[in-house]
C-alpha cells in the first residue's frame, strides 16, 4: 500500500520572491512546510545565486505546471567584463582575465542588436541538459567538455540600463531556453572582452509580473498571523490565456469521469468550469468540437 504524503490540502499559484542562497527546491520545500501543504512544485529554475519570481503551484496547481514551462521571461543582470569563470557566473572559479575595453553607450548598443530577435545559443557545460543520460553539470565537475548543439531562442527586448566599469547591467526579456549566463558571455565577447554574471534577477514568469511577487520573510508573517492563503493566486491563474469553457451540471459530470462533451468552441486548450464557478480542469477541444479532459482537477467549493 502506498503511503499518503502527509500535509493539507491547499492549492493555489505562490509568486515567491525567491532570496539568494536557496535553491529552487529548497525553496518550494520552504514554502510547502509554511504551508503544510501537501503537494507543492515549480514551473521554472532559477540557479541558486539568482533572486526573483519563482512561481510555486501547491496542491492542484501542480496540474498547470506543464503548461507553463514556455513562459516568456524577463531578466535584470549585472555581468562583469574582464573575467570568465568556469560556470559563467559568481559560482565557478575565474579561468581567464582579458582587460576591459573602454565602451560608450553607442558601443555597447552597437553589441546588444546583434543579439535581439531569434538567435542560436550554445547551452553551457554547467546546466542540466543531458549527454547521453548524464546532466551536463556532472561531466563538467568531472572535467569533461562535450560538443553542444546550438539552441534556437528569441530575445524580444534587450537594452543596458548601466555601464558601471567593470560592470555591464542590462534587462532583458526572452523566450524559454533562454541562457542569461550564456548571453553574458557572449555580450562580453562581443564587447571585446570576456564576461561572468554578477547578479541575476527575474521579474517576469509570464503572465505574471513583480507586482505580485512575496518574499519568504512577508510570507512567514503571514502565517504568523494564520492568512498565508491571501497571497495565493487562483489555481489557473498562469492560464489566462486559455479561453474559458462553462458546462452545465450533465457534461460536467461527464467531463470529470474523463469523457468527452461536444463544444462549439473553437479547436485548443480551454479551462472547463461547472455550476457555480468551480474548476473542473484544463481540457483540449479537437477537430471534431469535442472537448476531452487533459488534467481534472480535485476541487470543492
Amino acid at each position: 500500500m502506498s503511503r499518503r504524503r502527509k500535509g493539507r490540502d491547499v492549492h493555489g499559484v505562490l509568486l515567491l520572491d525567491k532570496p539568494p542562497g536557496y535553491s529552487s527546491n529548497q525553496a518550494v520545500q520552504k514554502v510547502r512546510w509554511l504551508f503544510q501543504a501537501r503537494k507543492a512544485g515549480h514551473t521554472g529554475t532559477l540557479d541558486p545565486f539568482a533572486t526573483g519570481m519563482l512561481p510555486i503551484c501547491l496542491g492542484e496547481a501542480s496540474k498547470t505546471a506543464a503548461f507553463m514551462l514556455d513562459s516568456e521571461k524577463t531578466y535584470e543582470a549585472r555581468a562583469r567584463l574582464g573575467i570568465a569563470t568556469e560556470t559563467g557566473d559568481i559560482e565557478g572559479e575565474a579561468v581567464r582575465e582579458e582587460d576591459v575595453p573602454e565602451l560608450d553607450a553607442e558601443k555597447i548598443e552597437k553589441a546588444m542588436a546583434a543579439f535581439r530577435g531569434t538567435i542560436e545559443q550554445v547551452p553551457p557545460m554547467y546546466s542540466a541538459l543531458k549527454h547521453k543520460g548524464q546532466p551536463l553539470y556532472k561531466l563538467a565537475r568531472e572535467g569533461k567538455t562535450v560538443e553542444r548543439a546550438p539552441r534556437t531562442v528569441s530575445i524580444h527586448e534587450l537594452e543596458c540600463l548601466a555601464w558601471e566599469p567593470p560592470d555591464l547591467v542590462f534587462r532583458v526579456a526572452c523566450s524559454k531556453g533562454t541562457y542569461i549566463r550564456t548571453l553574458a558571455e557572449d555580450l562580453g565577447q562581443a564587447l571585446g572582452s570576456c564576461a561572468h554574471l554578477r547578479s541575476l534577477r527575474r521579474l517576469v514568469v509570464s503572465p505574471f509580473d513583480e507586482s505580485g511577487m512575496i518574499g519568504l520573510g512577508e510570507l512567514e508573517s503571514l502565517v504568523e498571523t494564520g492568512d498565508p492563503e491571501s497571497c495565493l493566486l487562483p489555481v489557473d491563474a498562469g492560464l489566462e490565456a486559455w479561453p474559458v469553457i462553462e458546462l452545465d451540471e450533465a457534461s460536467a459530470t461527464r467531463f470529470i469521469h474523463g469523457n468527452p462533451v461536444d463544444t462549439d468552441s473553437e479547436k485548443g486548450p480551454a479551462r472547463v468550469y461547472g455550476p457555480g464557478g468551480l474548476l473542473l480542469g484544463l481540457g483540449e477541444i479537437t477537430d471534431e468540437s469535442l472537448l476531452k479532459p487533459k488534467r481534472v482537477m480535485n476541487l470543492s467549493k
